[in-house]
């Protein structure tokens, strides 16, 4: 017996810690982790260099194949070390072209399922339009497999899932977040810097984490499981939600959100408790 286990607690891996290319080897089964488009193949981005930035071989994303629980999968992560999670044409066409080869596996017959694990500031701005279009492309994408596997998402952090790839994880039918986790449309230092820090203090982390911190829209039923960050909780979240999938997709429950939104009064900020009250989990589960 360890000495951690004498004194009651175990040991944990910190899945935040780990690199994209570890964070999908730790979802998948042991053994099972086949990289598709990986380093060796020098997919870089062409239009990085020429503005002075180094290109990474990979683009930043990481497409692997093996299996969860025996079940062939795809798993899609996003390296939030470079370029702040960002996506451009060849990392969000990675995405799309996995999320289509999983949708491909299905209509042959050959059940697959797709995980992604996002970290992401969103689009790249250095690669504007091309990105919001290959974003736009993994939107469809998703969309396309919900009729025939639950698509699942995890939000770890220290990133956050911010801009277009927030859209994709609210399109995901199953989302995992942890409580380091940040999750909305626009990033807190964004706000600041459009509407002024009055708007919005990017500094102040209790008050940021209790607008759009994991446990919070776990609690607004804008995520479905929150897990602690450890390896081993966040894969065996990730088996679950194939095995459970949720009953209603929040995508399905427009007449709900537009009453809960209804019930804010823009002139008249809700404290994180009194949003809790309003969207609650509701019956999304």
């Amino acid at each position: 017996m360890s000495a951690a286990d004498e004194q009651g607690f175990t040991l944990r891996r910190s899945f935040i810690e780990l690199r994209a290319r570890e964070r999908a080897r730790a979802i998948l089964d042991d053994t099972s982790f086949r990289e598709l488009l990986g380093p060796h193949e020098r997919l870089k981005s062409p239009w990085l260099p020429p503005q002075g930035i180094v290109a990474q071989a990979d683009d930043g994303v990481v497409v692997a194949r093996g299996t969860i629980a025996g079940a062939p999968a795809v798993v899609l992560a996003i390296e939030g070390a470079y370029q702040g999670g960002s996506l451009g044409e060849v990392s969000g066409a990675k995405i799309a072209g996995g999320l289509e080869l999983t949708l491909a596996d299905h209509r042959r017959g050959v059940p697959t399922r797709p995980v992604l694990l996002l970290e992401s500031g969103g689009v790249r701005l250095q690669e504007a339009n091309l990105g919001l279009a290959a974003i736009a492309e993994i939107h469809a994408a998703i969309v396309a497999l919900l009729p025939y596997v639950p698509v699942v998402g995890v939000i770890a952090g220290m990133i956050g899932c911010f801009g277009g790839m927030s859209l994709a994880a609210a399109l995901c039918s199953q989302l995992i977040i942890t409580r380091q986790a940040r999750f909305g449309m626009n990033g807190p230092e964004v706000i600041e810097q459009e509407a002024g820090i009055d708007e919005l203090c990017a500094a102040d982390r209790r008050l940021i984490w209790s607008l759009i911190g994991g446990e919070q829209r776990f609690q607004t039923g804008l995520a479905d499981a929150l897990v602690d960050d450890d390896v081993e909780a966040i894969a065996r979240a990730v088996r679950q939600a194939f095995v459970e999938p949720r009953a209603l997709l929040r995508t399905l429950q427009i007449q709900r959100y537009r009453e809960c939104i209804a019930g804010i009064d823009p002139g008249a900020a809700p404290e994180a408790s009194e949003l809790r009250a309003l969207f609650g989990r509701g019956d999304s589960h």
